[in-house]
């Protein structure tokens, strides 16, 4: 880079005479409209209008951090959390011999002559004080039923993956939104100077492990500045990019290295207040902070052995979901905001008893850990962790159906999702669906609804965390959403 080139570059005729002047006009414009007029605009040089504007929370605070166990792909709610044994009765009858079909369908069960009920081949039972039923696959999870809330009416408005899985990060269908954890970032800023305030994670399971992609859009920060967006930590290789100096290049070097560059970058942001290079100079000192805390936050050497073995025999490979399980504790121990893992591989089209087997086997096992582990330290209380896809499954089956085979495809109308911690309360199931999995019956609960619930949660009035882009001001539940009241403890 030469920094007289690049001066150069970028000035024009206005950004000269606005300079020679002193920036008088600029000047005289702030006066005239008054320091909450600019707030408004959200495009000062942080971009945080919640923390410039008003109070840092708009509710008491319930919890901390967040740790969201997305279930890439979409986990069958029939199979795993809301047992119909109606469709086992009615095994192979056409569905629209009970009810008329209404629904939406996509392209790959359009065609279908028959639409044949599929019920589970997996036994369910009840857990624990609460009674929660659930599948013989989730075991552990079952074994933690009396700390977790059970909502069996969750509904969505996208009916395939990647608008289904982009709604639910973002509260929009279509990808340029920020991601919960960037809003979360923009509001209430870092709790830790020495990670990221928000941090997601991949991995892929054993069902179908090279099915629905994700990308780096899902924690982008959308049209919030860049500083807000979620940073990846890799499965292979540093776990950030770049977090080692090249051989010959020491520490002290890096530090002078990064000072002159803070100076060249803050002429240029004193110049043009554009809040990307606020960005810039802020990811360059985390980039150098992390160079620290990065190793000391992956090194499970001073884990106890039973802590290991309670997240499984898969926890100390990287990129498995059992490492990055056991690596969000560690986050949220050190105060990260917001974690989001992915775990791909749920989307059950054809084979599902044998796909779900080893997604179950992925995830139950670790996801009870984290809970018991948070529990045992005391964070459970202050950290909200929420485990769920982006749909639900159909009751009929999509392709041949056998005693022992089956598949389904995508169903928004009703699905189930899991949350802890955080002050949800526990033991409870909220919500209900008809006899077949097919309507919601009971207090739905819409993706908004749920998004504006976990902000309460971490003390943010959903309405009020907005960001003017555009012409208007924006949010994460945008034009509706409802606290789940109901869920909440007090």
């Amino acid at each position: 880079m030469n920094p007289i080139l690049q001066s150069r570059l970028v000035q024009n005729r206005r950004h000269f005479f606005g300079n020679s002047a002193k920036s008088i006009g600029a000047a005289a414009l702030s006066s005239l409209l008054g320091k909450e007029s600019l707030a408004k605009e959200g495009a000062t040089a942080s971009g945080d209008a919640l923390n410039e504007t008003e109070s840092r929370f708009h509710h008491p605070v319930k919890a901390k951090r967040i740790i969201y166990l997305f279930q890439s792909g979409a986990p069958s709610q029939q199979d795993l959390f809301d047992h119909k044994p109606l469709l086992q009765k009615h095994f192979g009858e056409d569905m629209r011999d009970h009810f008329d079909m209404t629904q939406r369908v996509t392209g790959m069960t359009a065609g279908q002559q028959t639409f044949p009920l599929a019920g589970t081949k997996f036994a369910f039972s009840k857990h624990g004080e609460s009674g929660t039923e659930m599948s013989e696959l989730l075991p552990h999870i079952g074994g933690i039923s009396d700390d977790i809330c059970l909502i069996r009416s969750m509904y969505t408005e996208a009916i395939n993956h990647d608008p289904a899985i982009t709604f639910f990060q973002t509260g929009h269908q279509l990808a340029g939104r920020p991601s919960m954890g960037s809003w979360l970032s923009y509001g209430l800023g870092s709790a830790n100077k020495n990670l990221p305030e928000f941090v997601a994670m991949v991995s892929r399971g054993t069902g179908r492990p090279n099915c629905q992609p994700l990308y780096d859009r899902l924690w982008g920060s959308g049209f919030l500045p860049s500083q807000y967006s979620g940073v990846k930590f890799m499965s292979v290789g540093d776990p950030v990019l770049y977090l080692n100096n090249p051989a010959g290049f020491d520490a002290s070097s890096r530090r002078r290295m990064l000072d002159d560059l803070e100076k060249l970058n803050q002429e240029h942001l004193d110049s043009f207040r554009d809040p990307e290079i606020k960005t810039r100079i802020e990811q360059y000192e985390m980039a150098y902070r992390m160079q620290t805390s990065v190793p000391e936050l992956t090194d499970f050497s001073d884990e106890p052995k039973h802590i290991l073995e309670m997240y499984g025999p898969d926890v100390e490979t990287r990129g498995t979901y059992a490492y990055n399980c056991l690596l969000a504790r560690r986050m949220a121990e050190r105060d990260v905001r917001f974690i989001q893992l992915y775990h791909m591989g749920w989307d059950q089209h054809f084979t599902l008893p044998k796909q779900l087997s080893g997604q179950c086997k992925d995830t139950d096992r670790a996801s009870a850990a984290l809970i018991k582990d948070l529990k045992q330290r005391g964070m459970l209380d202050d950290t909200l962790v929420v485990w769920g896809g982006e749909f639900g499954r159909t009751s009929y089956c999509q392709g041949k159906l056998t005693k022992d085979n089956y598949g389904r495809d995508h169903h928004p109308r009703c699905f189930s999702l899991w949350m802890a911690g955080g002050g949800v309360k526990p033991g409870i199931t909220y919500g209900a669906t008809d006899d077949f999995s097919y309507n919601i019956t009971e207090n739905p609960v819409h993706v908004h609804d749920l998004h504006a619930t976990m902000l309460h949660q971490m003390g943010i009035d959903h309405e009020k965390l907005t960001y003017f882009f555009q012409g208007r001001h924006y949010r994460l539940t945008d034009v509706h959403g409802h606290i789940v009241k109901d869920i909440l403890g007090s």
